[in-house]
C-alpha cells in the first residue's frame, strides 16, 4: 500500500501529469456520451421498426457494434437502421480501435510507468540515516569517491536533480535521492544534520550556492568544494566552505613531485606524520647492476626500500630485487635518514638539462610554479603563448605534435618529460611519440579517465596520474583523518587497525605479503612509529599498520581481513 502510494504520489506530481489525467478524462466522457446518445437512437429507430428492446440491450448492441464483435443476434430491418449501424460501427472503429489506445498509452500508462520508475528513486533518507557521506556532483572524481567509500564500509547518497537521472545510477547500484541541491528542505529531507561531510565537485558557481545553503542549514557540517581559480577559493571559503581544493594545482604538484629532476638524491613524494615516502632514480649511481641486499641501502642510510619502478610496473622489493639504469627506488624512513641517503647520493647528477612540461592549462602551469619551488629548470610548450607568458623564456609555443617545436624545448637532452592536456586521446598520441623519440626519457602522464591509464603505460609512460583518484584519495583523507597516500595510479599506501588474527603473530607468521599481496612498512602504536619493522617482531593488539599495495592487493586485504576503519 505505500508503494503504490508513493507511486500515485509520483504520478500526480507536476502540471504535465494532471494535464494529462484530465484529458483522458475528458475523452472517456466523451466516449460515455457517445455511447449513451447511440443507445437511446437505438431504441427510437427499433420502435419505428416495430421492435421493442429493453435499455441494456440498447448498450449491449452499441458495444458490440462499436467494437466491431457483431453477433448478428440484433439486427434493423430497413436501410435507415442499416446506415445508422455503419455509423455506430465506424465510429466505433475510430473511438475504440484508434483513439482509445492512444489516449490510454500516451496520457495514463506511459505517465504511470514514468511514476512507477520516479518512485523508485528516493526522496528522503530513513529518519534513523547518520554518519553519511553527502556527494552533489557525479563525475569523474564523485565516481573514484564512491568505489573508496564502498570498499571501506562509509555510508554515502548522491543528490540527484532528474529522477531519471536518479533511476539510471541508482540502477547502477549507486545510492541516491532525488532533490535539488539548492533548496534547503532538500538537506533536511537528506539527513543533513547528521552527514559526516558534504563533497561539492561542480563548478564553481554551483558550489557556491550548495555551500552557502548548506551553512545556512548547518554550521557544523564539513563542507568540501573544489575551485577552479584563486578567486573562486576565496569566495567557496566566504561561503561556507570548510576546504575547498583546486584539483588541478595539485594534480600538477604530484605530476612535478615525479620528476627524478636531474639529481639522484630522494625526492619525498608523501608521508605519514614522521614516516616520509620518497623516490630516487638509480641511474647514473653505483647502485646501478646490484641487488638491494648487495646495495646495502638501509645499512648505509636507514632507509627501507619497498618497492622498485621499472618503466611504470611497480614491484615490492625483496633482497634479490635487480637495479638497472631504468629503476626508481620507492624508499620509506625518517627525515633524518633521508638526509644520509641525500648525502651519500647528491654527488651523482643524471642530467641538469630542462625538464619538458607539454600543455600550458591549469595544470601545467601548476606543473611549472612546482618545479620552480624545487629550483628544476624548465621548458613549458604551449600553442597560446598568452596561457604560458608569465614564465617568460621558459616558454615555448609551438604544437607539441611537431618534433621541431619539441627539439626546440631541450626533448632530446631532457631527463623527463611530462604531459598535462586534459585530454586522454592525445596524451597517448604524445607519449607514443616521446617514446619513440627517447627510450631513455623518463614520461610522465595525466590521465582524466581511469579507463586510459593502463592504456598510458602501455604506450611509454613510466608513471601515470589520475585525477579522478587523486581528487577521491584527497575527499576520504578528509573523511578517515588519517592519510591514505597514493603514490601512483592503482599503488596505495593505508593504514588499518590491526586484525585479531593477527595479534600475537610476527610478520613472517603472518604470511601477509603471501596473503594479500601488501607489504607492512610500519607500526604505529600509542602514537609511536616503527618504521620498517623487523620481521620476526610480536605484532600486538591495539597496534595500526602501515601497508603498501596495488589496487588488487589492497582489494584482498579488506575480502580477507574485513573493512578496518578506525
Amino acid at each position: 500500500m505505500k508503494f503504490l502510494t508513493s507511486q500515485v504520489a509520483a504520478f500526480l506530481e507536476g502540471g504535465s501529469s494532471r494535464r494529462n489525467l484530465k484529458l483522458l478524462v475528458r475523452f472517456l466522457l466523451i466516449l460515455v456520451g457517445m455511447i449513451c446518445t447511440y443507445s437511446v437512437l437505438f431504441h427510437v429507430i427499433m420502435k419505428w421498426e416495430g421492435q421493442n428492446h429493453t435499455w441494456f440491450t440498447g448498450f449491449y448492441w452499441t458495444l458490440t457494434v462499436m467494437s466491431t464483435l457483431g453477433f448478428g443476434d440484433i439486427i434493423f430491418h430497413t436501410d435507415t437502421g442499416r446506415l445508422f449501424s455503419t455509423v455506430v460501427l465506424l465510429s466505433g472503429m475510430v473511438f475504440l480501435l484508434m483513439l482509445m489506445p492512444f489516449t490510454l498509452i500516451e496520457f495514463f500508462y506511459a505517465p504511470w510507468v514514468a511514476a512507477q520508475a520516479r518512485a523508485r528513486a528516493p526522496r528522503e533518507l530513513p529518519p534513523d540515516t547518520n554518519g553519511h557521506v553527502i556527494l552533489t556532483n557525479y563525475d569523474a572524481v564523485t565516481a573514484a569517491l564512491i568505489r573508496k567509500l564502498n570498499q571501506f564500509g562509509y555510508p554515502y547518497v548522491l543528490l540527484v536533480r532528474d529522477p531519471e537521472s536518479a533511476l539510471k545510477l541508482h540502477d547502477d547500484g549507486i545510492n541516491v535521492m532525488v532533490g535539488d541541491p539548492d533548496l534547503p528542505e532538500t538537506y533536511q529531507r537528506i539527513r543533513l544534520a547528521r552527514a559526516a561531510m558534504v563533497v561539492a565537485t561542480g563548478s564553481d558557481v554551483g558550489n557556491t550556492n550548495i555551500a552557502f545553503t548548506i551553512r545556512e542549514e548547518s554550521k557544523h557540517v564539513s563542507i568540501l568544494t573544489t575551485a577552479s581559480t584563486d578567486q573562486a577559493v576565496d569566495i567557496l571559503q566566504l561561503a561556507g566552505s570548510t576546504r575547498v581544493f583546486k584539483l588541478g594545482d595539485l594534480m600538477g604538484q604530484a605530476l612535478a613531485r615525479r620528476t627524478s629532476g636531474g639529481d639522484a638524491v630522494a625526492h619525498v613524494i608523501g608521508h605519514f606524520d614522521k614516516l616520509l615516502i620518497a623516490e630516487a632514480t638509480a641511474s647514473g649511481t653505483p647502485l646501478v647492476g646490484k641487488t638491494l641486499a648487495q646495495a646495502a641501502v638501509r645499512t648505509m642510510a636507514g632507509v627501507s626500500v619497498i618497492g622498485v619502478w621499472e618503466r611504470g610496473q611497480f614491484k615490492t622489493a625483496g633482497p634479490d630485487t635487480s637495479i638497472t639504469g631504468n629503476t626508481v627506488l620507492v624508499m620509506a624512513g625518517s627525515a633524518e635518514q633521508f638526509r644520509a641517503y641525500d648525502e651519500l647520493f647528491c654527488i651523482y647528477h643524471i642530467n641538469q638539462n630542462p625538464v619538458v612540461i607539454i600543455g600550458g592549462g591549469r595544470v601545467g602551469r601548476a606543473t611549472g610554479d612546482a618545479l620552480l619551488q624545487r629550483k628544476i629548470d624548465f621548458r613549458i610548450v604551449d600553442k597560446i603563448s598568452e596561457r604560458v607568458h608569465r614564465f617568460d623564456e621558459r616558454a615555448v609555443i609551438g604544437d607539441a605534435s611537431d618534433i621541431d617545436v619539441l627539439e626546440k624545448a631541450g626533448i632530446r637532452d631532457a631527463p623527463s618529460v611530462i604531459i598535462t592536456p586534459n585530454d586522454d586521446d592525445m596524451n597517448v598520441y604524445l607519449t607514443i611519440f616521446c617514446r619513440k623519440l627517447r627510450q631513455d626519457i623518463q614520461i610522465i602522464s595525466r590521465s582524466v579517465r581511469d579507463r586510459n591509464v593502463s592504456t598510458l603505460h602501455r604506450a611509454g609512460a613510466d608513471f601515470v596520474m589520475s585525477y579522478a583518484s587523486m581528487g577521491a584519495n584527497i575527499f576520504f583523507n578528509c573523511l578517515k583523518r588519517s592519510d591514505i597516500l597514493m603514490i601512483a595510479e592503482g599503488l596505495n599506501i593505508f593504514k588499518v587497525n590491526l586484525p585479531d588474527e593477527l595479534a600475537g603473530k610476527s610478520l613472517i607468521e603472518s604470511g601477509v605479503r603471501k596473503k594479500t599481496g601488501c607489504t607492512v612498512i610500519a607500526v604505529q602504536e600509542n602514537g609511536n612509529l616503527q618504521i620498517n619493522p623487523d620481521p620476526s617482531r610480536k605484532l600486538e593488539q591495539n597496534e595500526e599498520i602501515l601497508l603498501i599495495s596495488d589496487a588488487e592487493s589492497e582489494g584482498k586485504w579488506f575480502e580477507i581481513y574485513g573493512k578496518g576503519k578506525e
